[in-house]
């Protein structure tokens, strides 16, 4: 009997061991099962840090475009402000210069032929009185004396840009020359100038005294 038992014990103990050892590896995989899920919420967990992350970036950004978007800065308004009037006053001051400097320009040419046109008188007189000398007068000390000052009016006008008006054989421009005679002359052309009675003068472009002369035809 003692013999049946233990042998009844042996096959209790083995078959417990077997259930032992068939239980073992179901606890293995539970507890794997249970080691992955951890990972995967470790994972969802570092999923959600960078959503965040992006959330501050993306509020980091619109802070950023909000601060680019307030309004300027008093002492930066100012600046601005004395930059624009500045240039204002440097425009104004070189429009102020040009136009004095016209007006310079204008008055001086005023001014030469103001002193000119009261000049001209006494050059006509010079060359009215050396046209009357006879050739043996020509070479006495007056005559040579009021040649000499006649020269020094016309170098001294040439130098001022006072030129005569070309007259005699050119066409009748009225412009530039005074028709006070008409002549019928089938040797001259049409609206020549056959003579002429007084110089005129003209300083740069502009006519200080038309000439005097007379027309053909």
């Amino acid at each position: 009997m003692r013999e049946v038992n233990r042998t009844v014990e042996e096959q209790n103990k083995e078959e417990m061991i077997d259930e032992t050892v068939k239980e073992e590896p179901a606890a293995e995989e539970q507890t794997a099962g249970e080691t992955d899920q951890p990972e995967a919420g470790a994972d969802s967990q570092a999923e959600e840090p960078e959503k965040d992350g992006g959330e501050e970036n993306s509020q980091a950004d619109s802070g950023k475009k909000s601060f680019f978007k307030k309004k300027k800065d008093k002492k930066d308004e100012q600046i601005e402000e004395l930059t624009d009037r500045v240039k204002r006053i440097m425009a104004e001051f070189d429009n102020y210069r040009k136009r004095t400097e016209k007006e310079k320009a204008s008055m001086f040419e005023v001014g030469v032929r103001s002193v000119f046109e009261k000049l001209l008188p006494i050059v006509d007189n010079f060359e009215r009185g050396l046209a009357t000398l006879e050739e043996e007068q020509k070479e006495e000390p007056f005559a040579v004396g009021m040649d000499k000052t006649y020269q020094l009016l016309l170098k001294m006008m040439d130098d001022m840009e006072v030129k005569p008006i070309e007259a005699v054989g050119k066409e009748f421009d009225p412009n530039l020359h005074n028709a006070v005679m008409h002549v019928e002359d089938e040797e001259s052309g049409e609206n020549i100038v056959v003579e002429e009675f007084q110089k005129g003068y003209t300083y740069r472009d502009t006519v200080i005294r038309h000439s005097m002369v007379k027309v053909a035809n």
